[in-house]
């Protein structure tokens, strides 16, 4: 069983499944809003909006990768921080039940990460989050955990945290002998650089606006890249090779948080010590099935369901 862990994000996601005409009023309405396929950061998100989000799921790209990891079968644990509030939600407690360690997330003097998501008839999404406790992550708490973060055999990072956090983090593991495979999920693209240029980042997988964002950074990136292409597979680029991953036909519904079923299912592998084509293979196989149905970590398919799909 390999170790993951997630330093990352924990959102409480407010969902609103809207038809494409009113996706294009509230764009207009609002210069902040996503395109498809988009996470923007926002300081608050306004009541015209909230007004339409009347789901609500447990989510963050942090704990969505963690929760993917476990039920890939890894020993998944979360970093992180939450708010006093997050018993409201019961966010630790469904965490804990889903099979993540959460002993070190702490709770802070902050609201819990806000997800404001929005999925057209087409299944694609766009995402605003408000930092809130997510926010307050701190170098001095990666420090903390340095432990933890060394002894992983997979590091899941993304971007909804503080970059000095996610830098500090890797520092850690560049001054330590023994270090993990460290994935890193450059979203929101907004801001990755910083820790896309860290010499410890071995493999990053941006989405397709992402990958546009980045592209100049990418091109000089020496580890490896795996960029998800929704329905259309994954691209993946090493130093020294390229191939394909094709994606199964499915019936999707939500494509929120695919990337980050994919994000756990592959450190899953790689930690196990797969092959880099059969872990993209499995994860892409994963994310896919998550598109089947509402919300990110309820939408998670168990292990057993992904390998059927390949055998099949």
């Amino acid at each position: 069983m390999s170790r993951v862990v997630s330093f990352g994000s924990v959102n409480v996601d407010h969902v609103g499944y809207l038809s494409q005409d009113r996706i294009a009023v509230l764009a207009d309405a609002h210069g902040w809003f996503p395109d498809a396929g988009e996470t923007v950061r926002v300081d608050a998100v306004p009541a015209a909006v909230r007004d339409d989000l009347t789901e609500t799921f447990l989510g963050g790209k942090g704990a969505n990768q963690a929760v993917a990891a476990a039920a890939a079968g890894a020993d998944a644990s979360l970093l992180g921080c939450v708010g006093e509030d997050e018993a409201e939600h019961a966010v630790v407690e469904t965490l804990a039940e889903r099979g993540v360690t959460v002993d070190g997330l702490e709770r802070v003097d902050a609201p819990t990460g806000y997800a404001a998501i929005v999925v057209d008839e087409t299944a694609e999404n766009r995402i605003a989050i408000v930092a809130g406790a997510n926010g307050r992550v701190t170098p001095a708490y990666a420090r903390r955990h340095a432990d933890r973060l060394r002894d992983a055999d997979c590091l899941l990072l993304q971007n909804e945290l503080p970059a000095a956090a996610s830098l500090a983090a890797l520092d850690e593991l560049s001054a330590a002998g023994r270090r993990p495979t460290v994935v890193y999920d450059p979203a929101p693209a907004d801001g990755a650089e910083r820790v896309l240029a860290h010499d410890a980042v071995d493999v990053v997988t941006p989405n397709e606006s992402e990958a546009a964002a980045l592209a100049e950074l990418l091109a000089d990136f020496d580890g490896t890249v795996v960029r998800t292409l929704g329905a259309r597979g994954v691209a993946v680029e090493t130093v020294d090779d390229s191939f394909h991953v094709d994606s199964p036909t499915v019936d999707a519904v939500d494509t929120t948080g695919a990337g980050d079923v994919f994000a756990g299912y592959l450190a899953a592998a790689l930690g196990d010590g797969a092959a880099l084509r059969a872990a993209v293979e499995r994860a892409a196989v994963a994310a896919a099935l998550s598109t089947t149905a509402e919300g990110v970590q309820t939408a998670v398919p168990a292990r057993t369901r992904v390998l059927d799909e390949i055998r099949d």
